[in-house]
């Protein structure tokens, strides 16, 4: 039975998803602000002016370090560790990466900012696994999606913030503030990360996660702590032995981590996952996230103004992100994946088909458009891949092997997001604004692959996802897929 009104639980699990969505906050931050950082004056002096090909070694030299800490990182601590205690720790490593970045000095400049960079993937990779595992762990199935996203509006606010925040270090133009404003940008996120860092011993672990590893008391617990006027005692204990079930089904069925790759079932759900990761980068977010003061320079703004345009951009992002996380369990999952790429596809269409119709900036009104379909783009994103990959990926998959899932599929969107960030800078130096093109067929690609391929999800418990992803006969995930009566009957 649902309660009407803003529950006790309602209030905490908005409260605790708000606390976990600082994490995706210095995510989008440290991000955000490279933005400035590598335009920056006394940044390219201290590592004496980077060339093109430089800069994109800076940006994507970060996804490398993402990338292996999804593949041999980020799962282990939270299966092992929990969500809460991997958050922490991946918290404290992007803080080491990001002090290595601002201190770098001297003939060992680039290299410091280069480890720097590698060293804050590998945190950013176990925060932004850990964080939607516990959000789509806590949350109820009817409201899950809403959870979910509060990691996505976290993150474009810290990605609208850094853009303000570089912005308004350009008024700093003094000498001294020419020599060292970048390192303020990137030690600004400290605070933020404090913040979570202060709070996450106060949170309580995922139910899920206490099942997996013996809590069963301490999941009860916590899950009459997150459900508190809104279900009754007898859903709260129903939830549980679901939970419970799930776990012990999972562990007689004889599957493990490698069954992602072998078992129908679980493969079904990991090459999706995967793929919708692979897209969420491929589909340019990363080139407008990295590059967009550059872009807008490129359509005859001042440097200034460029970065004064970036941070409306992405406070554009973060409203859209609201409105997504109010109708993502409404709409569902599909629906906002397949209008977002529908809608990123035309503007990048338009800022690929008007710098040709008007090169060299000859019609301000060609460039103004340009501007209004890059934030078009924007909204585009926010309201498709940005959150709602995440989502998806999140709840797919069964408890034993979710953060292993979700690890996996996140390296597939660390690749794609090398793969832009190398060659974004040379594709727009090469081929101007055609690479627009490339991109937008990406999304055009997308949409009929999350039509016939991706089944919905929203609604659903986590634990009566098995029914989507259904094994061959024979099969070892056959196990996950029979009702509850013969559950009950296997498990005595």
């Amino acid at each position: 039975m649902v309660l009407k009104g803003l529950t006790k639980a309602s209030q905490r699990l908005h409260y605790f998803c708000l606390v976990l969505a600082l994490g995706s906050f210095v995510w989008g931050y440290n991000i955000g602000i490279l933005a400035s950082v590598l335009v920056h004056p006394g940044f390219k002096a201290t590592l004496n002016e980077p060339t093109a090909r430089r800069s994109g070694l800076i940006t994507a030299i970060y996804y490398l370090g993402a990338w292996v800490s999804y593949v041999f990182v980020a799962h282990p601590l939270a299966d092992r560790l929990g969500r809460r205690k991997a958050a922490f720790a991946g918290m404290l490593v992007m803080c080491a990466g990001q002090a290595l970045q601002a201190g770098a000095f001297g003939a060992h400049a680039l290299a410091m900012v280069l480890a720097g960079r590698v060293v804050a993937g590998l945190g950013t990779a176990v925060v932004s696994t850990s964080v939607p595992l516990y959000q789509s762990e806590v949350a109820p199935a009817r409201q899950r999606g809403r959870y979910v996203v509060l990691n996505h509006v976290g993150f474009v606010a810290g990605l609208a913030s850094g853009f303000w925040f570089g912005y308004a270090m350009t008024f700093w133009d003094d000498e001294r503030g020419l020599a060292i404003a970048w390192r303020f940008s990137l030690g600004a996120s400290f605070i933020p990360a404090f913040l979570f860092l202060a709070a996450l011993p106060f949170m309580r672990e995922s139910p899920r996660w206490l099942v997996e590893h013996g809590y069963t008391d301490l999941a009860l617990s916590t899950l009459r702590f997150y459900r508190e006027g809104y279900c009754t005692p007898d859903e709260i204990e129903a939830e549980l032995s679901d939970m419970e079930r799930s776990v012990a089904v999972f562990r007689i069925s004889g599957l493990t981590w490698v069954s992602l790759f072998s078992d129908r079932s679980l493969r079904a759900r990991m090459w999706r996952a995967a793929l919708l990761q692979f897209m969420a980068h491929m589909c340019g977010a990363t080139a407008m996230k990295y590059y967009l003061p550059a872009l807008f320079r490129a359509l005859g703004f001042s440097h200034r103004v460029s970065l004064l345009a970036g941070g409306i951009e992405s406070t554009l992002k973060t409203g859209c992100s609201v409105v997504e996380m109010l109708i993502i369990d409404k709409v569902g999952r599909r629906v906002t994946l397949i209008a977002g790429a529908v809608i990123m596809a035309f503007a990048l269409m338009v800022n690929g088909a008007l710098p040709l119709a008007y090169p060299d900036n000859v019609n301000r009104v060609a460039d103004f458009t340009c501007v209004v379909f890059i934030f078009v783009y924007a909204l585009g994103f926010s309201l498709g891949f940005g959150p709602s990959a995440w989502v998806y990926g999140s709840e797919i998959f069964p408890t034993a092997v979710r953060a292993r899932g979700l690890s996996f599929a996140a390296s597939c969107g660390a690749l794609g997001s090398v793969i832009v960030a190398q060659v974004w800078p040379v594709g727009i130096h090469s081929l101007g604004s055609k690479i627009y093109f490339v991109f937008m067929v990406i999304n055009l690609v997308a949409v009929p692959v999350i039509y016939l391929f991706y089944p919905e999800t929203k609604g659903r418990p986590l634990e009566d996802m098995d029914k989507l992803f259904s094994g061959s006969p024979g099969s070892s995930s056959d196990n996950l897929l029979a009702d509850r009566e013969e559950l009950d009957q296997l498990l005595g």
